[in-house]
């Protein structure tokens, strides 16, 4: 294992396919839920978005004895521009996979259609109220985390950032069937900011499928650093990642640990 890997807090479990992946994922953070609900009688997470998403997210909303009326919901990102109604709208997204399937009732958005400083104050203001008890996070295939593209600022103290997408980034948009063409993906987005993601007291990262395993090897193999976000995960003192055996494909095998 390199020296990066040594210093790494980030836990490794890596799952035979997607579904039993997003299974034990959507345990832990079940169980994270209903701790943060009895400790503090109310729990605030951050939902991620995307295809590497879906089935966690149906694994979530099935988990027992949640009372969603104490769970409070802010969102990692959304595009510049982008109306709920569009398909790739990571708003509808989240209304239709999460929201409306479990209750959720207090959430906040981020409008993608409406000023982004005055969205980036609104929100920032809810999320300032207290701490994030847990956040469900992906990595992309360049490595970003949230819309964080390499080279991430990881300094930034801002809760959320208008950033400029790069064209990895995008391109991943139209693989994954948002998009008809690149031209069609926004060139903007407002994501939390890295440093805002770290303040989660606990941190699921969801990471299937063989398209995610270089960004993966970067991840917990490479050097921690802005042209890898992700990377800096592994300097989070709760976090875990789950893999499936795609995504885990290029890890050395000191770095493989299957999950029990």
């Amino acid at each position: 294992m390199n020296r990066e890997a040594r210093n790494a807090l980030l836990k490794v479990k890596m799952f035979s396919d997607k579904p039993a992946l997003a299974a034990a994922a959507a345990k832990h953070a079940a169980a994270s839920i209903r701790e943060a609900i009895q400790s503090r009688h109310h729990a605030r997470i951050i939902a991620a978005t995307g295809t590497s998403q879906l089935e966690f997210l149906e694994a979530l909303t099935k988990a027992p004895n949640i009372d969603w009326r104490c769970v409070e919901m802010f969102h990692l990102d959304e595009y510049v521009g982008m109306p709920m109604s569009h398909p790739a709208s990571f708003r509808k997204f989240l209304l239709e996979r999460l929201i409306q399937k479990v209750g959720i009732t207090n959430y906040h958005f981020l409008d993608g259609d409406s000023d982004p400083s005055t969205v980036i104050d609104r929100v920032a203001t809810a999320l300032a109220a207290s701490p994030i008890d847990v956040a469900f996070v992906g990595i992309g295939e360049n490595g970003h985390l949230a819309f964080n593209d390499p080279p991430a600022d990881f300094e930034n103290e801002e809760p959320y950032l208008i950033v400029n997408l790069d064209e990895a980034c995008r391109r991943q948009q139209v693989g994954e069937g948002w998009f008809a063409s690149i031209a069609d993906v926004p060139k903007r987005a407002i994501s939390m900011s890295v440093r805002q993601i770290l303040k989660a007291r606990d941190i699921i990262v969801v990471v299937p499928d063989s398209r995610k395993a270089k960004a993966v090897q970067a991840c917990l193999e490479g050097d921690i650093s802005p042209m890898s976000p992700a990377s800096i995960l592994r300097r989070h003192p709760n976090a875990t990642i789950y893999l499936d055996s795609n995504s885990a494909a290029l890890l050395t095998h000191t770095n493989r640990h299957t999950a029990p």
